[in-house]
Protein backbone atom coordinates (compact mmCIF):
# COMPACT_ATOMS: atom_id res chain seq x y z
CA UNK A 1 0.00 0.00 0.00
CA UNK A 2 1.07 3.55 -0.78
CA UNK A 3 2.61 4.67 2.74
CA UNK A 4 1.44 8.54 1.72
CA UNK A 5 -2.19 7.51 1.24
CA UNK A 6 -2.38 5.20 4.35
CA UNK A 7 -1.35 7.95 6.34
CA UNK A 8 -3.76 10.58 5.62
CA UNK A 9 -6.76 10.85 7.73
CA UNK A 10 -10.12 11.58 6.43
CA UNK A 11 -11.94 14.59 7.03
CA UNK A 12 -15.47 13.67 7.97
CA UNK A 13 -17.10 17.10 8.64
CA UNK A 14 -16.19 20.42 9.23
CA UNK A 15 -18.28 22.04 12.15
CA UNK A 16 -16.79 25.60 12.83
CA UNK A 17 -15.37 28.00 10.40
CA UNK A 18 -14.49 31.38 11.67
CA UNK A 19 -12.70 33.81 8.92
CA UNK A 20 -11.50 36.97 9.54
CA UNK A 21 -8.51 39.35 7.90
CA UNK A 22 -5.47 37.57 9.80
CA UNK A 23 -6.55 33.86 10.14
CA UNK A 24 -9.08 31.09 9.39
CA UNK A 25 -10.04 28.84 12.72
CA UNK A 26 -10.69 25.21 11.67
CA UNK A 27 -12.66 23.03 13.74
CA UNK A 28 -13.35 19.29 12.10
CA UNK A 29 -14.03 15.56 12.99
CA UNK A 30 -11.37 13.52 11.71
CA UNK A 31 -11.37 9.91 11.10
CA UNK A 32 -7.11 8.49 11.74
CA UNK A 33 -6.03 5.86 9.83
CA UNK A 34 -6.96 3.31 12.41
CA UNK A 35 -10.40 4.30 12.28
CA UNK A 36 -10.64 6.38 15.07
CA UNK A 37 -12.84 9.45 15.07
CA UNK A 38 -10.82 12.48 16.23
CA UNK A 39 -11.70 16.13 17.01
CA UNK A 40 -9.19 18.21 15.50
CA UNK A 41 -9.15 22.16 15.26
CA UNK A 42 -6.13 24.15 13.14
CA UNK A 43 -5.83 27.93 11.86
CA UNK A 44 -5.10 28.45 8.16
CA UNK A 45 -2.47 31.93 7.85
CA UNK A 46 -0.54 33.76 4.81
CA UNK A 47 2.61 32.52 5.00
CA UNK A 48 5.59 34.93 6.82
CA UNK A 49 8.44 36.31 5.96
CA UNK A 50 11.40 37.04 8.39
CA UNK A 51 14.64 39.01 7.83
CA UNK A 52 18.00 39.59 9.10
CA UNK A 53 19.15 43.21 7.82
CA UNK A 54 22.61 43.80 7.88
CA UNK A 55 24.09 47.13 7.17
CA UNK A 56 27.81 47.68 8.11
CA UNK A 57 28.33 44.17 9.39
CA UNK A 58 25.42 45.35 11.79
CA UNK A 59 21.98 43.30 12.18
CA UNK A 60 19.58 46.15 12.85
CA UNK A 61 16.40 45.09 14.47
CA UNK A 62 12.95 47.81 14.58
CA UNK A 63 12.18 48.69 18.11
CA UNK A 64 10.62 45.81 20.74
CA UNK A 65 6.89 45.57 19.74
CA UNK A 66 4.09 43.85 22.53
CA UNK A 67 2.84 40.78 21.21
CA UNK A 68 -0.41 39.97 22.58
CA UNK A 69 0.24 36.34 22.87
CA UNK A 70 3.09 36.45 25.36
CA UNK A 71 1.99 39.80 26.88
CA UNK A 72 5.33 41.76 26.51
CA UNK A 73 7.24 43.15 24.24
CA UNK A 74 9.97 41.49 22.11
CA UNK A 75 13.06 42.13 20.30
CA UNK A 76 12.52 40.64 16.72
CA UNK A 77 14.02 40.96 13.12
CA UNK A 78 11.52 42.60 10.47
CA UNK A 79 8.70 40.54 9.79
CA UNK A 80 5.25 39.94 8.31
CA UNK A 81 3.24 38.00 6.12
CA UNK A 82 3.28 37.51 2.40
CA UNK A 83 0.04 38.86 0.56
CA UNK A 84 -1.54 36.42 -1.34
CA UNK A 85 -0.63 37.59 -4.08
CA UNK A 86 2.94 38.11 -3.86
CA UNK A 87 6.07 35.57 -3.12
CA UNK A 88 8.12 35.41 -0.17
CA UNK A 89 11.19 37.53 -1.77
CA UNK A 90 8.61 39.81 -3.51
CA UNK A 91 7.44 41.30 0.04
CA UNK A 92 10.79 41.60 1.75
CA UNK A 93 11.23 45.31 0.48
CA UNK A 94 7.46 46.45 2.09
CA UNK A 95 8.42 44.64 5.52
CA UNK A 96 11.74 46.29 4.99
CA UNK A 97 10.41 50.05 4.58
CA UNK A 98 6.98 49.42 6.96
CA UNK A 99 9.48 48.01 9.80
CA UNK A 100 12.55 49.80 9.29
CA UNK A 101 11.86 52.67 6.92
CA UNK A 102 13.80 51.60 4.49
CA UNK A 103 13.28 52.34 0.71
CA UNK A 104 14.14 49.47 -2.00
CA UNK A 105 16.24 51.22 -3.71
CA UNK A 106 19.00 50.77 -0.10
CA UNK A 107 19.05 47.47 0.10
CA UNK A 108 21.88 46.27 -1.72
CA UNK A 109 20.73 42.64 -1.88
CA UNK A 110 18.37 39.90 -0.90
CA UNK A 111 19.60 36.33 -0.20
CA UNK A 112 17.00 33.23 0.68
CA UNK A 113 17.99 31.26 3.51
CA UNK A 114 15.59 28.78 3.45
CA UNK A 115 14.27 28.34 -0.73
CA UNK A 116 11.46 26.06 1.41
CA UNK A 117 8.78 27.50 3.56
CA UNK A 118 8.76 25.52 6.99
CA UNK A 119 5.88 24.58 8.83
CA UNK A 120 5.70 26.74 12.16
CA UNK A 121 4.02 24.20 14.25
CA UNK A 122 2.57 21.48 11.38
CA UNK A 123 -0.14 20.50 13.54
CA UNK A 124 -2.14 23.29 13.80
CA UNK A 125 -1.24 25.63 10.83
CA UNK A 126 -1.00 25.93 7.49
CA UNK A 127 1.66 28.95 7.44
CA UNK A 128 4.82 28.56 6.86
CA UNK A 129 7.81 30.68 7.38
CA UNK A 130 10.60 32.16 4.86
CA UNK A 131 14.21 33.92 5.76
CA UNK A 132 15.61 35.99 3.93
CA UNK A 133 19.34 38.50 4.58
CA UNK A 134 19.01 42.03 3.27
CA UNK A 135 22.49 43.94 3.05
CA UNK A 136 21.57 47.16 2.96
CA UNK A 137 23.79 49.51 0.82
CA UNK A 138 26.32 50.99 3.84
CA UNK A 139 25.53 54.89 2.90
CA UNK A 140 21.75 54.16 2.94
CA UNK A 141 19.90 56.63 5.74
CA UNK A 142 18.01 54.14 7.99
CA UNK A 143 16.19 56.45 10.69
CA UNK A 144 17.65 56.17 13.72
CA UNK A 145 14.69 56.51 15.63
CA UNK A 146 13.20 52.74 13.69
CA UNK A 147 15.85 51.32 15.04
CA UNK A 148 15.62 49.56 18.32
CA UNK A 149 19.07 47.18 18.64
CA UNK A 150 22.37 46.56 16.46
CA UNK A 151 24.25 43.36 17.11
CA UNK A 152 27.41 43.12 15.13
CA UNK A 153 28.08 40.51 13.27
CA UNK A 154 30.55 38.44 14.75
CA UNK A 155 30.26 34.79 16.72
CA UNK A 156 30.49 37.57 20.07
CA UNK A 157 27.57 39.31 18.54
CA UNK A 158 25.46 36.79 17.68
CA UNK A 159 25.97 34.61 21.04
CA UNK A 160 25.25 37.97 22.33
CA UNK A 161 22.11 38.23 20.59
CA UNK A 162 21.01 34.93 21.25
CA UNK A 163 20.65 35.58 24.55
CA UNK A 164 18.04 38.46 23.91
CA UNK A 165 15.93 36.64 21.26
CA UNK A 166 12.96 34.45 22.46
CA UNK A 167 11.63 34.33 19.63
CA UNK A 168 11.78 30.77 18.02
CA UNK A 169 11.34 31.73 14.28
CA UNK A 170 13.77 34.24 14.80
CA UNK A 171 16.27 32.31 16.20
CA UNK A 172 15.89 29.38 13.93
CA UNK A 173 16.82 31.71 10.77
CA UNK A 174 19.44 32.94 12.75
CA UNK A 175 21.10 30.05 13.39
CA UNK A 176 20.34 28.09 9.76
CA UNK A 177 22.04 31.54 8.72
CA UNK A 178 25.14 31.50 11.00
CA UNK A 179 25.71 27.90 9.95
CA UNK A 180 25.47 28.35 5.84
CA UNK A 181 28.90 27.66 4.61
CA UNK A 182 29.62 31.48 3.93
CA UNK A 183 27.07 33.24 6.43
CA UNK A 184 28.73 36.61 5.77
CA UNK A 185 28.11 38.46 2.26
Amino acid sequence: MNQTAKSQWKTLDRFVEINSRWVKLIAEHLETTEGKTVEYWRVERADSVVILTIQADKLLFPPPMYRPGVAEATLDFPGGRVPAEATPAAAVPAILKKELGVIESAIARIEPINTVGWAINSSFSNQKLYGFVAELHPTATVNPELIGAEYPVTPDGIRDLLKELTCLQCRALLLEWQNQVDFRF
